[in-house]
C-alpha cells in the first residue's frame, strides 16, 4: 500500500461528522478514522503536524463551480495532493424519528444545498433557515425532537445523528458532483494508474504573449489540458497565478516536454500533485 495511504490513521475533513466532506472520506479511505476540523485551514494544520496522515478538501462543485479558498490555500499549504475522489452530492430531506414530509414545516442546510434543493422546497411549501453546516443542521434537528423541523444532509448525516430520511434525491441538478483532493506531507510520484493527473501553479514572465506561447507546448505536445484558472496575487491586478489540471505523468515524454516548454516562459513553477484520474471523471 502507499505510503499515503495508510492502512491506519486520519484522515481530517472541514466540517461536522456526516457533512459531506465526512461522506467523501468514507468514500476514499473507508479504513482510516476521519476527523473533524472547523475550517479547511486547519484541515492543512492538522496534517502538516501530523496529527493526521491526509487531509480532504473540496476543490469544485459541478453546479456551483470552484471553491474559491481551497485554490487560494493549496500553494502555500506545503501539502501535495495525492488523490482524487468525485462524491455524487444527494440532498436528502432528514427529520425525527416517526415524521411525515408533510409534518416538516422547516429545513435548516447551508444556502447553497437550499439552491440545489428549490423544487422540492417549492412543491412543499418549506420555510428555509440557513445553517453554517449541514451536518450541524441534521445534529439540530436530532437535538431539538420537533416533527416540524427538517433539515437537508447526506444519508451519513441521517445514521449518525439517528434521523429518518423522508426523501433521498431532491436536487435539481441530476448530475450535482463536488470534486475532492485528498493531501499529504510528501508527494507521491510513483504512477499508481493508467491515467493520471498532474496538478501545477505557474506565473509567467512579464513579456508579450507570455501565457500563449506557456501554453503552446501542451497542445504542440498533445497534452490534454482539463482546467486552467487565473487568480491575483497578493491583491495585485498585474500580478497573476495559473492552476492547471493536465492528463498524464511528469515522466511522460510529451508531458516532460510541455512543462520544460512552460517552464521556459514561466517565473514560477510548482507542482502541486501527481494522482490516478478519478474513475467518475467524464
Amino acid at each position: 500500500m502507499p505510503r499515503n495511504d495508510p492502512s491506519l490513521g486520519r484522515i481530517a475533513f472541514q466540517g461536522e461528522p456526516g457533512a459531506y466532506m465526512h461522506q467523501a472520506c468514507v468514500q476514499a479511505r473507508p479504513q482510516m478514522e476521519a476527523l473533524p476540523c472547523a475550517t479547511f485551514e486547519e484541515v492543512i494544520d492538522t496534517v502538516r503536524r501530523g496529527d493526521s496522515e491526509l487531509g480532504m478538501l473540496a476543490i469544485e462543485n459541478s453546479t456551483y463551480g470552484r471553491i474559491a479558498d481551497v485554490h487560494t490555500l493549496l500553494p502555500r499549504s506545503g501539502l501535495f495532493i495525492v488523490d482524487e475522489s468525485f462524491v455524487r452530492v444527494h440532498v436528502n430531506l432528514l427529520a425525527v424519528k416517526g415524521a411525515r414530509i408533510e409534518d416538516v414545516k422547516r429545513v435548516r442546510a447551508m444556502s447553497i444545498l437550499h439552491g440545489q434543493a428549490r423544487s422540492f422546497i417549492k412543491a412543499h411549501n418549506l420555510a428555509t433557515m440557513n445553517w453554517h453546516d449541514n451536518a450541524a443542521a441534521a445534529r439540530e434537528v436530532a437535538a431539538l425532537g420537533d416533527k416540524a423541523e427538517g433539515a437537508l444532509a447526506s444519508e451519513l448525516a441521517a445514521e449518525i445523528y439517528g434521523l429518518d430520511v423522508l426523501a433521498r434525491h431532491i436536487e435539481d441538478q441530476a448530475d450535482n458532483t463536488t470534486r475532492f483532493l485528498v493531501m499529504a506531507r510528501e508527494p507521491d510520484m510513483t504512477r499508481r494508474a493508467e491515467h493520471m493527473i498532474t496538478t501545477f501553479i505557474f506565473r509567467v514572465r512579464n513579456i508579450p504573449a507570455a501565457l500563449y506561447k506557456a501554453l503552446g507546448g501542451f497542445a504542440t505536445n498533445g497534452v490534454n489540458m482539463t482546467k486552467l484558472e487565473s487568480y491575483m496575487v497578493g491583491g495585485s491586478f498585474t500580478a497573476t497565478e495559473f492552476y492547471a489540471d493536465i492528463e498524464g505523468h511528469p515522466d511522460d515524454a510529451h508531458v516532460k516536454r510541455a512543462l520544460e516548454e512552460l517552464a521556459y516562459f514561466t517565473s514560477h513553477l510548482q507542482i502541486l500533485g501527481v494522482y490516478p484520474a478519478d474513475r467518475r471523471r467524464g
